[in-house]
Order: C-alpha cells, then sequence, then structure tokens
C-alpha cells in the first residue's frame, strides 16, 4: 500500500469515526461520555497529510452520510427534502475541517481552536433554514443536570464549547510538537480550572433553586398517540376530539390547565370565519368549539388546545383568500375562549409552508409535488409572543402566565428567550407551555396498531431541557405519540406526577408511541437568567471568528499557490 493511499483510508477512518461518535453520544443510545472525544479523529482527519481538496471532500462526502443516517425519520415524509437537508448539513463538515486544519498550522491552542470552531458551526446551522438546532454536541449532555446550568449564561452552546475545548486539548496532546509542550500543560491547568469551576456554578445554582422556585398551578398535559398518517385525511377528526374529550374529562375536576398537543382540534375555531368556510368546515369549528366551552365550565378549569386559526388576506393578484394559521386557544374556566391566541412564528420548511408561494408562484407549483401532499396546505407565520393568564378556579397556587412554543420552537434559543423576557428585560412568562406533533416521525408496525416510534421523539426531549435552564422557567410539553411530560427550571425531566393514566410509564423517557395522561404541579421560578437577557452572544461570537478562520485559511491557500 503506497504512503498516500495509506493517509487516504486514514482521512476517511477518522471522519467516519467522529461521525460514529457523534451518534452514540446522543439519545436514545446516550453514550454521552464519548463526547468528550467525539471530535479528535475529526481534528486528526482535517490535518492530514493529503492535500487540502481530498479531505475537504471526504468531509464532506463523510457529513452526508452521517446527517442521512441520523435524520432518517424525515425521509418517510419526503425523501427528497430528507436529501436536500441532508447535503446542505454536511457542507459546515468540509468548513469545519478547512478551519481546524488552518488552526492546526498556526498557533492557536486547539482547546480554543476547536471549540470556536465547533459551536461557530453549530451556530451557523440554525441560520439560513430559520433555526435547525438539531444534535448540537452540548445536547448530549442533557442528563448531566449539574454540568449544563451553565446554559442560563451562555446556552446550549457553552456546553459544546466545553466539550470541544476537552476535544481540542487531547487533540494537541496526540499531535504534541516540543515547542508547544508548555501550551498544551497551560490549556491543560487554564480547562481543569474551568471545569472545577462549571462544577461548582452548577452545584450552586441547584441549591439556589430550592429557595427561588415555588409551586405553581396543577397541569394535566394529554398525550395522544395518533400517526400524522391518519390525522392528515382528517377523517378521524371526530374521534380524535372525542378521545382527548374523555381523556380531559378524567382530569379536569384535579387540575388547573388541561392541554391539548398540536392540532389536536382539526378545526378552524376563529368564529367570524364560521359563515366564510363550507358547512362540513363550518359545523365542526363551531361543534368543537361549544365542546370545549362546556368542558371548561364544567370542571373549572382552563383548557388549552393546538388547532387552526385564520383571517382573510389577499394575495399577489388581489384576490381575497383565507390565511391559516398554527394556532393556541385557552378555554377558561368560566366557559369562554381568551380573545387572544398564539399563532406559531417558525414554521417548518416543507411541513408547514413552501418557499415562494407569495414571489414566484411558478416555482412554488414545482415545489408542491416534492410533499407529502396534494393540496396547497402552507401556513402563515404568526408576528407576536401571546403570553396566556392562568387564573386556578381551584385555588390551586397563584396565578401565572404561559407563553406557547408550537413544535419545533422550542429547539430555537432565541424565540424561547423572547417568549419569556420583554425587551425591557423584564421576566413576562412564568413558564412555557410546548404542544407539538410528533406524529410524523412514528409509523405503524406492519399488521398491528401498534406504533413504532423514531429517535427524533427523545432527541427532541433533549434539545427542548436547554430552554428551561436558559430561562429558567418550567416547560410542560403535550406531544402526540410522545414525550409529554414537565422539565422543571434546572432541567430536570420530571418522573411520575401527581396522576398518570392507566398504561402511562412513570419514567419520562419511555413514553413514546403510547397515548395516556400526566398531571403535576408547574414549578415557577423567580430567576431571570442572563441568557434570557443577552442571548446566543457566544455562539455569535464563535460563528464570526470561525467564518474569520475561514477566510483567513483561503487567504493562506491563494499565498501559498502563487509562491508554488
Amino acid at each position: 500500500m503506497s504512503k498516500d493511499l495509506r493517509q487516504v483510508l486514514l482521512t476517511w477512518s477518522g471522519f467516519l469515526a467522529s461521525a460514529a461518535l457523534l451518534s452514540v453520544i446522543q439519545p436514545p443510545i446516550c453514550w454521552s461520555y464519548l463526547a468528550w472525544v467525539a471530535y479528535v479523529p475529526f481534528g486528526l482527519a482535517s490535518t492530514s497529510r493529503i492535500g487540502p481538496r481530498k479531505v475537504l471532500a471526504i468531509a464532506y462526502l463523510c457529513g452526508g452520510l452521517y446527517w442521512l443516517v441520523n435524520l432518517y425519520w424525515i425521509a418517510p415524509i419526503t425523501i427528497a427534502g430528507w436529501i436536500a437537508l441532508c447535503l446542505y448539513l454536511a457542507i459546515l463538515w468540509p468548513m469545519m475541517a478547512a478551519a481546524i486544519r488552518y488552526c492546526g498550522s498556526s498557533l492557536v491552542p486547539g482547546s480554543i481552536g476547536l471549540a470556536v470552531v465547533v459551536v461557530g458551526a453549530e451556530r451557523l446551522q440554525g441560520f439560513p433554514l430559520g433555526g435547525f438546532y438539531w444534535r448540537l454536541l452540548g445536547h448530549s449532555q442533557y442528563l448531566n443536570t449539574s454540568l449544563i446550568q451553565i446554559a442560563d449564561t451562555l446556552g446550549a452552546g457553552g456546553v459544546s464549547f466545553l466539550i470541544a475545548m476537552i476535544n481540542g486539548l487531547l487533540l494537541d496532546t496526540i499531535r504534541l510538537h516540543k515547542h508547544r509542550r508548555r501550551l498544551v500543560m497551560a490549556q491543560l491547568v487554564l480547562i481543569s480550572a474551568i471545569l472545577i469551576g462549571v462544577r461548582v456554578y452548577g452545584q450552586w445554582r441547584l441549591s439556589q433553586a430550592e429557595r427561588c422556585i415555588q409551586a405553581g398551578p396543577i397541569v394535566a398535559s394529554l398525550q395522544s398517540n395518533v400517526p400524522q398518517s391518519v390525522k392528515r385525511t382528517f377523517k378521524s377528526s371526530d374521534l380524535i376530539f372525542s378521545e382527548l374529550s374523555s381523556m380531559g374529562s378524567e382530569v379536569g375536576h384535579m387540575a388547573d390547565l388541561v392541554i391539548w398537543p398540536e392540532t389536536s382540534v382539526q378545526a378552524i375555531l376563529d368564529q367570524d370565519l364560521w359563515p366564510l368556510l363550507d358547512d362540513l368546515s363550518s359545523h365542526a369549528g363551531q361543534r368543537y368549539d361549544l365542546g370545549l366551552k362546556q368542558q371548561a365550565k364544567a370542571n373549572s378549569c382552563n383548557i388549552l388546545v393546538g388547532a387552526y386559526g385564520g383571517r382573510i388576506g389577499q394575495d399577489t393578484d388581489g384576490h381575497w383568500i383565507l390565511d391559516r394559521f398554527n394556532s393556541a386557544f385557552l378555554y377558561r374556566p368560566d366557559g369562554t375562549r381568551d380573545p387572544d391566541r398564539y399563532d406559531k412564528i417558525h414554521l417548518v420548511l416543507f411541513g408547514e409552508y413552501l418557499p415562494f408561494r407569495h414571489n414566484f408562484r411558478w416555482l412554488y407549483r414545482i415545489l408542491m409535488h416534492l410533499t407529502p401532499y396534494n393540496y396547497d396546505y402552507s401556513l402563515e407565520p404568526g408576528t407576536k409572543h401571546t403570553r396566556f393568564t392562568i387564573h386556578p378556579a381551584k385555588g390551586n397556587g397563584p396565578h401565572c402566565r404561559l407563553a406557547v412554543l408550537i413544535c419545533y420552537e422550542d429547539t430555537i434559543p432565541d424565540l424561547a428567550r423572547k417568549a419569556v423576557l420583554d425587551p425591557n428585560g423584564q421576566k413576562m412568562a412564568d413558564g412555557i407551555v410546548n404542544i407539538s406533533n410528533d406524529g410524523w416521525f412514528v409509523r405503524f408496525l406492519e399488521g398491528s396498531q401498534q406504533v413504532r416510534p423514531s429517535t427524533e421523539l427523545i432527541q427532541h426531549l433533549a434539545a427542548c431541557t436547554f430552554r428551561a435552564i436558559e430561562n429558567r422557567v418550567s416547560v410542560v410539553r403535550s406531544v402526540n405519540t410522545g414525550i409529554s411530560c414537565i422539565i422543571d427550571p434546572c432541567g430536570r425531566i420530571l418522573d411520575g406526577g401527581m396522576y398518570l393514566s392507566k398504561g402511562m410509564p412513570e419514567q419520562a423517557l419511555r413514553r413514546t408511541g403510547l397515548a395516556g395522561i400526566v398531571v403535576d404541579r408547574l414549578p415557577i421560578d423567580t430567576r431571570i437568567a442572563p441568557f434570557s437577557r443577552f442571548g446566543q452572544w457566544l455562539d455569535d461570537l464563535c460563528a464570526t471568528a470561525f467564518l474569520a478562520c475561514l477566510g483567513l485559511a483561503g487567504l493562506k491557500h491563494r499565498i501559498g499557490k502563487k509562491k508554488g
């Protein structure tokens, strides 16, 4: 075997090894301890002695394979969208390899260089698509409660930064040169001090929580178990409503707030629009609205439901059209409906809307052929956050204000932060309600009614835990097909509860692919987290430095070619 071929194989092995490690550190496998070495093979492969073009090409191919394997749950919805998204995300791998290669040839300490590159790339992962913050390095530690308390200042990116620093230190140690021994020792001392500080900070914040968290209202989270293949036909709308109504009646007498999942009411609940709809749609909306009002009054409880909102708008040709929203409505204990509603702000590309609907209709019509539907299903995005005030009619604790995040909105740090704090830095929400429909990512087992969940369900929960810490609020999740639970302001996923319906596992992580109810008190934290005020400043700084590093790497390569 030639020396050049050996280097090529080693480069492939390095990127593939990191791809494997980055896969198993995340749930459901959760070998989180491997996160501390996951990027070491990547760093070694990036500094391979073969030509830079070969390194970047191999990095791209391995990155594409990594995303295709780990986002497999998108394929049943849209194969074209799955491939396009994965190939797009894979672009970050050669960008990271180029930046690491440049840092390796300079005097940048490995711990700093790799940390900046990893966190910068994670930040860029969320830009063009509006926020795909998925499978971040820090997410692997979502069960390491003490460690991740730094997220209230640095966000999930701060946890990723810390882990990447350890990876960078190991990388420098492996490729140790005589003139860098002192640099490695200095990094070791610095990182050891940081780790101790992080542990001390985490324990301090956890002990502080005992004084700052008080018992809030009793909330009941309803979890239906309806795959999207059933929901999207709209033939089972009445059955879904009936089942959830029965679940709500089971616990309505004990709860101050009963929460239904995203779009569990498959109708428009805006009464002003009923005269403009066809008879079937109008009657459905009126029937569901009346049923919810009656149940709220009968049980003296608040009911928050996911349904469709609407308004009359105009298209580019001036024709009147019905704009639809993915919305949340609140029904009060007196049987009235809150005049406000929350319209989902961040819509999922291809899942909830297609681009170019209003500008390039010809392109929009072409894209329609790549979607799971054969009709125009695009929704409009909301423009403002809504905080619902929950008045416990049963006297179970103080009034509280709850913001709503729908589906993947709970994975976007900036969106959650703005839902909790107003521009003046005042805490406007005591908690977050996340209603979601993860029925997109499960399927029926052949020949039975049993549902097989995908890894998306637990990874969605892992990402959500950081929103609780970053903003020091509890998050209560009501998710079709799971995982429904309460996450406290310290990011602890609460098992058990005051009441669990029959068949609902006590361990929250096992609540996938089944229906059930969980009732518990919502913890309310009085603290205002620094992250809520300042946001992703560390991520933005790393993204800027990462792009600057790429620019310097390109300039160095161009100068080298001219000299050659």
